[in-house]
C-alpha cells in the first residue's frame, strides 16, 4: 500500500476526506461441481477501467484503509444485488481495518437491510495479502460474524499467512485452498496427500473446502474424486467486471465423468 503524505498539522494530504480514487467489482463464481450450479460469487477489486487488484490497492494509504475496507463491502452488496445474484456473495475484508467487528459491520448491515439481502447470504474472506498482527483480533472477528449469520473464509490457505496455525484458533466455515496445493494436483502425488490429509482435518474441523485456481478438467476432476466439491477457477469461468460469469455447464459435466 502507498505511503500516507502527511501535512505539518499530522493530517494526510490525500486521505483525510474520501477516497480519491473509484472502483468497481468483477465477480467469479465459486462453483459446487456436484450440485452443478455457482455456490456463491467472490466480489474482486478492480479500477473503473480494468485495472487489476494491485493497482487499486497500491492506492490505499494507511489512514484511509478503514475507509477503503467499507467501501469494498458496500459495493459488492450493491452490484450483486443490482446484477440479482442467486447465492450469496464474498466479500475479501482486511482485517487490521476492524477496529471492532460490531461497529464495523454497520454500514454493511445498513446496506443489506436496504437491500433486502440477508446476512445468510454473506461471505466475508480474510484477505490474503493481510498479515495480521494480532491472532486473537482476528478470532474475536471471525466469532462476530459467524455469531452475527455470516459466513467467514480463510483465502489462500496453505499459503503467506494462511496457514495451519491459524486452524488452532479460528472456526471459519470455508477454507480455500490456494492456487499452488491445487497446480497439476492429478500428477502430483505430494500434493494429492496433503489435500486428502486437509480433506480429513476440514470435515473433522466441520469447515468446507474450495480448491482455488482451477484451471484444467484433470484438476477439477481430481478434486471432485477426492471430495473437494467446492471450485474456483478459470476451468469454469473467467472474472467478469459488473457481471455474473456463466458457469460452463460442459466443463463441469466432463470434471464429473473423468471423476466417475
Amino acid at each position: 500500500m502507498a505511503k500516507c503524505l502527511r501535512d505539518e498539522e499530522g493530517g494526510c494530504r490525500r486521505c483525510d476526506g474520501g477516497l480519491d480514487f473509484d472502483f468497481t467489482m468483477a465477480f467469479q463464481p465459486i462453483v459446487d461441481v456436484a450440485a452443478g450450479a455457482p455456490f456463491a460469487y467472490e466480489a474482486l477489486v478492480r479500477g473503473v477501467n480494468g485495472e487489476g487488484a494491485g493497482a487499486i490497492l497500491s492506492q490505499v494509504q494507511p489512514c484511509s484503509l478503514y475507509r477503503f475496507d467499507q467501501a469494498c463491502r458496500i459495493r459488492a452488496l450493491e452490484i450483486a444485488d443490482r446484477l440479482g445474484c442467486p447465492c450469496p456473495v464474498s466479500i475479501n475484508f482486511l482485517p487490521n481495518a476492524v477496529y471492532e467487528p460490531s461497529a464495523c459491520i454497520e454500514a454493511t448491515l445498513a446496506v443489506a437491510r436496504e437491500l433486502g439481502w440477508p446476512e445468510s447470504r454473506i461471505m466475508f474472506e480474510v484477505m490474503e495479502t493481510e498479515e495480521v498482527r494480532d491472532r486473537a483480533h482476528l478470532q474475536n472477528i471471525v466469532e462476530s460474524y459467524n455469531a452475527m449469520g455470516f459466513w467467514t473464509a480463510i483465502d489462500d490457505f496453505g499459503a503467506g499467512y494462511a496457514n495451519l496455525e491459524l486452524l488452532a484458533d479460528l472456526q471459519p466455515d470455508v477454507v480455500k485452498i490456494d492456487r499452488h496445493l491445487v497446480c497439476a494436483i492429478h500428477e502430483s502425488p505430494r500434493r494429492q496427500i496433503i489435500l486428502e490429509t486437509l480433506v480429513t482435518l476440514a470435515a473433522r474441523l466441520n469447515i468446507r473446502l474450495v480448491a482455488e485456481g482451477v484451471e484444467t478438467g484433470e484438476e477439477a476432476a481430481w478434486l471432485l474424486s477426492a471430495g473437494i466439491t467446492l471450485q474456483q477457477g478459470y476451468w469454469f469461468a473467467y472474472p467478469a467486471i459488473e457481471t455474473l460469469p456463466i458457469v460452463d455447464e460442459a466443463r463441469i459435466e466432463a470434471a464429473r465423468r473423468r471423476s466417475a
